[in-house]
């Protein structure tokens, strides 16, 4: 286990450098971000009031020694300022993170508790009509974009019906505000544990030791629930671990049609509008710490669902 331990932090932590430094690279390519306070017509800002703009951003210097500077000031807890607003950059990732935290686990929460028992339900009754419905569900979760979901359920939730707040977060924690957004991004994941569900249940029901437990005499029940679903936790335990972590940064397209005040919007949409690198390079640090961190979470958890498994 220790060894296993030791080999995943150290993939993590060359994985977080090599996403970090594509990142920062990218966000220096996409034009100068002087600009965003010089444009070339002038504004009446002097050669000297540029240069001195660049020397306080650190832009005067060469490209790798931007990005070494960065990382040293990462190491010490400084992920930088802002360039419009000049917060720190650390103060906006946790400021909105709460409302994109909040989202993305009722999303996860709402993909788990209909993706799942319909994926069960399909393997349970292969070939009946309760299949078919399984399938097709998944089918269409997969194919249909989250946009559409959402702009279709303003449509009729709040628009024609009036049942439903358009946008914005409310108050606190209200459950009306949360049904639309947390609806439109768990519609393709619990697509995604039908599908995944579905075809390691299949596997199971085929093996030796549920025949032998349905020879034994145990009930249904306890044969699928029991026997059955356990041994095909992996695959969806694995897909939980990536789910999570791709609807954590994944929830900007509902942010995005209601208005959401999370960390999506902010850091991956406004960011790369305004080229501001600073909130750019820290956010996706956030984002990628946290998709290594759950994926050796989920890894950890195989020992304890499978006994079977065990690292070296």
């Amino acid at each position: 286990m220790q060894r296993f331990l030791i080999r995943r932090s150290a993939f993590a932590f060359l994985s977080l450098i090599g996403a970090t430094l594509f990142v920062f690279v990218l966000s220096r390519m996409a034009g100068d971000p002087i600009l965003l306070y010089a444009k070339p017509s002038g504004y009446g800002m002097s050669e000297q009031r540029i240069a001195d703009l660049r020397a306080k951003l650190g832009l005067d210097r060469p490209l790798i020694v931007q990005y070494l500077v960065w990382v040293g000031q990462v190491a010490r807890g400084d992920l930088g300022r802002t360039l419009l607003a000049e917060k720190q950059v650390s103060q906006v990732i946790w400021e909105k993170m709460g409302a994109t935290a909040q989202l993305a686990l009722a999303g996860w929460l709402l993909a788990m508790i209909i993706g799942v028992p319909i994926g069960v339900l399909s393997a349970v009754k292969r070939g009946t009509a309760w299949d078919y419905i399984g399938r097709g569900f998944a089918l269409l979760g997969q194919a249909v974009p989250s946009f559409w979901v959402g702009i279709i359920g303003v449509l009729i939730f709040a628009v024609h019906l009036g049942w439903l707040p358009s946008g914005f977060k409310g108050d606190g924690i209200s459950i009306k505000h949360f049904i639309m957004p947390a609806f439109t991004i768990a519609f393709g994941a619990s697509a995604a544990y039908v599908r995944l569900t579905r075809s390691a249940m299949l596997e199971v029901l085929d093996s030796e030791f549920i025949k032998l437990a349905r020879a034994k005499g145990i009930s249904n029940g306890q044969v699928i629930w029991k026997h059955a679903f356990r041994n095909a936790l992996i695959p969806p335990l694995t897909l939980s671990a990536v789910l999570l972590g791709h609807l954590l940064h994944g929830a900007i397209v509902a942010e995005v049609v209601f208005a959401w005040p999370g960390l999506g919007r902010v850091a991956l949409v406004e960011a790369v509008w305004n080229n501001d690198f600073p909130l750019l390079t820290g956010a996706v640090l956030f984002f990628v710490a946290i998709y290594l961190t759950l994926n050796l979470v989920a890894d950890l958890l195989y020992v304890i669902i499978d006994p079977r498994i065990r690292y070296a």
